[in-house]
């Protein structure tokens, strides 16, 4: 296993959530808002713990709602680093929705969120000190 590989693996992080009215539109599911809310936090952190670096997100692309996720359901958000570069990496978050009392699960929201290493002046850094 690669260094790089050895990081994607120990910097995936999984946020568990329940859905509350107060996160949810007037159709009684998450709110879209809230939904990329959480994944950018759950991306960000991800990125983070990946780099040791300060990060900043940069862009956010392919966010697919497939399944509206109703209130009072949990859902799971799971960040991980799929791709490296120079400064950067795109790290994909997908978002799992658990029925409260029951073991159905099913993945209801995915994309991907890109983030570059800055420095002290704000500036891109190298994202993997060699």
């Amino acid at each position: 296993m690669t260094h790089i590989e050895e990081l994607k693996d120990k910097s995936e992080t999984r946020i568990f959530k329940a859905v509350f009215p107060n996160t949810t539109n007037h159709y009684d599911t998450l709110f879209g808002g809230t939904a990329l809310q959480l994944m950018d936090e759950a991306s960000f952190i991800c990125a983070t713990r990946f780099s040791r670096k300060k990060m900043v997100t940069v862009s956010t692309d392919k966010i697919d709602f497939t399944t509206p996720i109703p209130q009072g359901t949990i859902v799971e958000l799971v960040a991980r680093v799929d791709k490296v570069g120079r400064t950067s990496c795109v790290v994909k978050v997908d978002i799992f929705m658990e029925e409260m009392y029951s073991y159905q699960r099913d993945r209801a929201v995915s994309g991907l969120f890109t983030f570059v290493a800055i420095g002290n002046d704000k500036k891109p850094v190298a994202i993997i000190d060699n």
